[in-house]
């Protein structure tokens, strides 16, 4: 019977004494071209400058092997691809409800999820919902999509027109700024807060409860506020 002893594929470069192969071509430790030598000559080497023997070119004919510090370069590296990873701007894209017939507080409410969405370079998904008698007006939820993106124009522009999804209709708000320059932005206004606390202790903790409440709001304006302001308005529907 034949039997799969399945394993993962290790993606490390090979080292040391798991170097096999007859012969490499050795790069020093300050980068220079050593030459075509011995496998036992290059491990001599390593050792006598305390070092590993690193395997960086397996494909070559012979292996290209580098004299390296392997634990420093592992963590090295490491800290690269974390910096890179921090430095990464993801595309998100927020969504809001809205009623044809809102009412004025709300819609200023909600208009300025959307302004805070946009200057964090976010793209927008606005959505009219449509009850009962309301789906034979289109044309309320067309004006009020038409004056959201026109008090915003600012910050963001129409991505995606609007149009008719069932009983909604959708349209799409892409932001002027950029994902990563809205990041480097706010890392700006955090240092800035930062070295504003520490000239004014006393303002500190105001800053941080301020900052608090921001990120709650923008992380729970899809649940939270869109249930508070339509609770009545399907209420009086189902009526």
């Amino acid at each position: 019977m034949w039997c799969y002893r399945g394993g993962s594929i290790s993606t490390e470069p090979r080292i040391n004494d798991r170097i096999r192969v007859p012969e490499v071509r050795l790069v020093g430790p300050s980068g220079e071209q050593v030459g075509i030598v011995p496998l036992a000559k290059a491990l001599e080497l390593a050792q006598e400058y305390d070092l590993d023997l690193v395997e960086v070119a397996a494909n070559a004919r012979p292996p290209v092997c580098k004299l390296m510090d392997y634990g420093k370069f592992k963590y090295e590296s490491a800290m690269k691809a974390r910096e890179a990873r921090k430095n990464q701007a993801h595309t998100v894209i927020k969504e809001m409800k809205l009623r044809p017939k809102i009412d004025p507080h709300d819609y200023d409410t909600k208009k300025g999820h959307v302004v805070r969405f946009l200057k964090q370079g976010d793209k927008v998904k606005i959505t009219i919902m449509f009850r009962g008698r309301e789906q034979s007006r289109p044309e309320l939820g067309y004006r009020l999509l038409q004056r959201l993106a026109s008090d915003v124009e600012d910050l963001g522009f129409i991505e995606s027109n609007p149009k008719q999804d069932g009983r909604n209709m959708i349209m799409v708000l892409g932001p002027h700024k950029k994902k990563t320059e809205a990041m480097a932005e706010a890392r700006e206004a955090q240092a800035a807060r930062k070295a504003e606390a520490k000239a004014n202790p006393g303002k500190s903790q105001n800053a941080a409860e301020t900052d608090s409440v921001d990120e709650d709001i923008a992380d729970e304006v899809e649940t939270a506020e869109v249930e508070t302001a339509e609770a009545p308005a399907e209420a009086s529907a189902e009526a």
